[in-house]
């Protein structure tokens, strides 16, 4: 008898496990296990040891609902793996399994991490250039927005999305969310028809949280990075998700990362104008990041956004690149290197104002201004985000991407596949050459440099290059060299029909040996891309 009942406790733990039995490396190996339990599932302790050849990690389990908990892993290396569960459920404790990481294939490079201390690249060594939009609530729309959101990114090129996990309250009239991230306790309404809402900050919605990861795979499937923006002050005395207690919060992360460490293509944005949330101190900004750099087994990127010209200690060693809203660094030449120059880290300008025609002074640049400022900052060794707030009518946000995903509008998308073939065509990113002394030139390899006039309309430009070349050899006497004319808004590449040779050169300067110039369309937005010629 007692045998017996071993065997059937067996074959129902086998009945109500689930799990892979192959998953390619930088992908989800996911573990199930449904187990009544009493109490609230969301406070029990759930974790998974696996193991490789040479490497141990412990990762956090979660709570889904339907008496399911999971744990879920991104293996980074091939091979076999094994784990074993811990819990304090009897049920859930020392359930063991094994799983064949496989090579990967296709668009998986795995995560992206920092590489040459100031620029990015894939797991897999391939470079990334992060040129990415933003939209907040994309993620939380109703009907097939979120769907053409995805389409809109495809086609426009964009690899990078900004976007809220807690949902947003743009305007009064602003539409409900189709999920709240916590159970609702009590629902009310006062004098004036406002709902009001009390949770049950103890209990998350597995729902919501389903719909988010819906929204990420969407975007890796597309090879899109996902930059979530964990708070934010745009709750507007809606729903309080902006005032939530510091161990609320830190309960928050915690099942956070959990869910979501597990997808290759997120990073961690602590918050969106994190100054304005004034229920919170530095101390609480500290203890955020902490906890998420301490959960998340990965270390995916991770930063956090401040208010216009409101910087962070991007300094610390928890923030792997900076974030920073500043339309100033570029506005002119050569500025965006400075602010890199000082933390030493990569640099997003993931706000610099939006192409749109919003009344407001940050949501009414014309494409042409929004593609330029992209630019400024690339040229300079930095990278810069784009988004666009058109509006169909005062107060409605139905067609606004910045707001609500859905189609562009805008003229400056239509330019982001070209500059990404620009990018992603040369050896190694770029760096400014000379950067305190021209903020023009910079240089992606040996001979490989590119001139970004911007706003200047001139009939020529003289060949006259920094004999400097950042941290590549100098330019040398006799070297042949070809230009082409990149107009980056028309999107044209026009080679120019003479091969210049270097002179001797200056301690500072080096010019052709025959002082020659390159006639220019006149016409503003021009780069110039100078490569080593192979003709004679």
């Amino acid at each position: 008898m007692k045998r017996s009942i071993l065997l059937l406790w067996s074959l129902m733990l086998f009945l109500t496990t689930t799990a892979q039995v192959t998953v390619e490396q930088w992908n989800r190996y996911e573990f199930a296990s449904k187990v009544q339990v009493k109490g609230n599932p969301f406070d029990l302790s759930f974790s998974a040891t696996f193991t490789h050849a040479d490497t141990t990690m412990t990762v956090s389990g979660f709570y889904v609902g339907n008496d399911t908990f999971k744990v879920r892993f991104m293996p980074m290396k091939t091979g076999e793996w094994t784990f074993v569960t811990h819990s304090s459920v009897r049920n859930l404790d020392g359930l063991k399994g094994r799983f064949e990481c496989i090579e990967a294939s296709g668009c998986n490079h795995g995560p992206v991490q920092v590489a040459d201390k100031v620029h990015f690249k894939y797991a897999d060594g391939t470079r990334y250039y992060p040129i990415g939009t933003t939209s907040y609530d994309w993620a939380h729309i109703e009907a097939d927005n979120p769907e053409q959101t995805i389409r809109s990114l495809q086609e426009s090129g964009f690899n990078k999305m900004r976007m809220l996990l807690l949902v947003q309250n743009f305007d009064k009239n602003y539409p409900e969310p189709l999920y709240f991230p916590f159970e609702i306790k009590k629902l009310t309404t006062d004098e004036n028809g406002k709902k009001v809402y009390e949770w049950d900050y103890t209990r998350f919605n597995p729902a919501f949280f389903d719909l988010v990861e819906k929204r990420i795979d969407a975007l890796m499937g597309i090879g899109v990075e996902a930059d979530l923006i964990l708070f934010h002050p745009y709750d507007e005395d809606r729903w309080g998700f902006d005032r939530m207690p510091l161990e609320v919060c830190l309960r928050y992360l915690e099942y956070v990362t959990a869910r979501l460490s597990s997808f290759r293509n997120v990073w961690w944005s602590l918050a969106n104008e994190f100054n304005f949330l004034k229920e919170h101190s530095l101390a609480h900004w500290e203890a955020f990041t902490q906890k998420v750099v301490e959960t998340d087994p990965y270390r995916h990127l991770c930063s956090i956004h401040g208010g216009t010209a409101t910087y962070y200690d991007y300094w610390k060693p928890e923030f792997t690149h900076c974030s920073i809203q500043d339309q100033a660094p570029v506005e002119d030449h050569g500025r965006a290197g400075t602010v890199r120059n000082i933390y030493q880290k990569p640099v997003i300008f993931d706000e610099v104002c939006y192409e749109g025609n919003m009344g407001s002074r940050w949501g009414n640049l014309s494409g042409e201004e929004m593609l330029y400022r992209m630019w400024q900052g690339v040229i300079a060794g930095t990278y810069v985000s784009h988004s666009e707030c058109f509006m169909d009518a005062p107060n409605d946000f139905t067609h606004n991407f910045l707001a609500r995903g859905g189609k562009f509008q805008g003229e400056s998308w239509k330019r982001i596949r070209f500059m990404r073939d620009i990018l992603e065509a040369m050896p190694n990113p770029l760096q400014l050459s000379d950067s305190s002394w021209d903020p023009y030139v910079s240089i992606a390899g040996e001979n490989y440099l590119m001139i970004y006039l911007g706003k200047k309309i001139q009939r020529e430009w003289v060949f006259n290059l920094p004999s400097r070349n950042h941290s590549y050899p100098r330019l040398k006497e006799g070297t042949r060299l070809k230009v082409e004319i990149i107009d980056t808004w028309n999107m044209t590449v026009t080679e120019y029909p003479v091969v210049f040779e270097l002179a001797a050169p200056g301690r500072y300067r080096v010019c052709d040996k025959e002082n020659r110039s390159v006639i220019l369309p006149e016409k503003p937005y021009l780069l110039l891309r100078i490569t080593e010629s192979s003709s004679r």
